[in-house]
């Protein structure tokens, strides 16, 4: 006798309850965004001593809302455009993230969720580009504000009033030592810094987190162009893969991931300048190579010489030019697009290649990548 079974799906959640939780991620990270933002303008911790005043929070506002408006826009970008070409997505989650005792942004970001297989190359295109563009069409105007409603130099002497001494050349006093640590300024931000802002009130870099909607508006840069990556299935992956189609684009991808692996990598050689601490960085470094390397090529015997001629080529280069430099922050992230995002493009059913005009708007969002993309977007002066 054949036993025979009935398969029940899981029904999804009432319309409201979705709604519910999509508003209430919405709303805790636009708290944590503000608190975060009131922390950095304030240079206090919300559970230290002394602790935020509600005045101060309300500062924090001018960080978070220019923030979320980019973040919100990005996301709403890739929804509206997945729902026009008939593809069932998801609402965003917005991404909370705070302490209150150590410095955050107040959020991890946001993301959608693609309920439906797509099916064209143009879709994916299309996608994958109208969320960067369109908070990159956010991001502009923010920084554009920032610059031109600089305070003068005394609202940050109200904040370090022993800099006041020093008046406007108060840095080659205050950063002699070279401590602190900065955001980069990408090209476009360093253009639009020339063409919009006042330079008598310009901070000193270092003293950026103090400027809510600046700070604001320098990071919805470095998201858009991490977003434009053009690497696996990040939005610029999306884009170049649109452009190129499945093949090229593979070939392209795997290059671009190991070079940025490589950069990467190439801070930890440059950091360390003792033998001893190299036997301690040598193996768990090898094996993270190992590790991430393994999805470039097919088998495990390819992925060990490739670390190892990367390695080798890390170590000759930091020999060669003692001065080089990478930047190790990256390397988690490139965990995360080898595990994870994954650096390979799925080829669609319908591989039409893009039109003119598609190809034009393509390239010219990777030329918005290279404008917004700095190779170490956090400097530590």
């Amino acid at each position: 006798m054949e036993a025979s079974f009935t398969r029940y799906e899981k029904p999804e959640p009432p319309r409201w309850r979705r709604y519910v939780l999509h508003l209430s991620l919405f709303l805790i990270t636009l708290a944590t965004t503000t608190l975060a933002g009131a922390e950095w303008v304030t240079g206090k911790v919300t559970f230290g001593a002394p602790g935020l005043t509600a005045a101060e929070v309300q500062q924090g506002l001018w960080f978070s809302l220019p923030f979320l408006a980019v973040l919100a826009v990005h996301e709403f970008g890739h929804y509206f455009t997945a729902r026009r070409n008939g593809v069932r997505a998801t609402l965003p989650f917005f991404i909370p993230f705070f302490t209150g005792y150590f410095n955050t942004i107040g959020t991890f970001g946001a993301i959608i969720r693609i309920k439906d297989r797509i099916f064209s190359r143009r879709e994916f295109f299309d996608i994958g580009l109208a969320g960067p563009l369109a908070g990159f069409l956010v991001a502009v105007p923010v920084l554009i504000y920032g610059f031109t409603h600089l305070p003068p130099l005394d609202y940050l002497f109200q904040i370090h009033p022993d800099y006041r001494q020093y008046g406007a050349e108060y840095a080659q006093y205050v950063y002699r030592g070279g401590q602190g640590m900065a955001l980069a300024q990408p090209l476009l931000y360093q253009g639009l810094e020339y063409l919009f802002a006042d330079p008598t009130r310009l901070p000193h870099p270092n003293e950026l987190m103090h400027y809510p909607v600046l700070m604001a508006g320098a990071l919805a840069l470095f998201f858009t162009a991490l977003n434009l990556l053009p690497i696996g299935q990040l939005d610029g992956g999306h884009i170049l893969y649109g452009l190129l189609g499945a093949r090229r684009f593979n070939r392209l991808s795997a290059g671009l991931f190991v070079a940025f692996i490589f950069y990467a990598g190439l801070g930890l050689f440059s950091l360390q300048s003792d033998r001893q601490q190299w036997l301690y960085w040598g193996l768990p470094y090898f094996a993270y190579l190992f590790l991430v390397l393994r999805r470039v090529v097919p088998t495990p015997r390819r992925a060990l010489f490739l670390s190892l001629g990367i390695w080798a080529a890390q170590l000759a280069c930091t020999v060669a030019w003692p001065g080089i430099l990478g930047n190790p922050g990256w390397l988690v992230f490139g965990l995360l697009l080898s595990r994870v995002m994954g650096i390979f493009h799925p080829a669609a059913p319908d591989e039409t290649p893009l039109s003119p005009g598609r190809k034009v708007l393509g390239w010219l969002m990777l030329a918005i990548f290279a404008l917004c993309f700095t190779p170490s977007p956090f400097k530590f002066m």
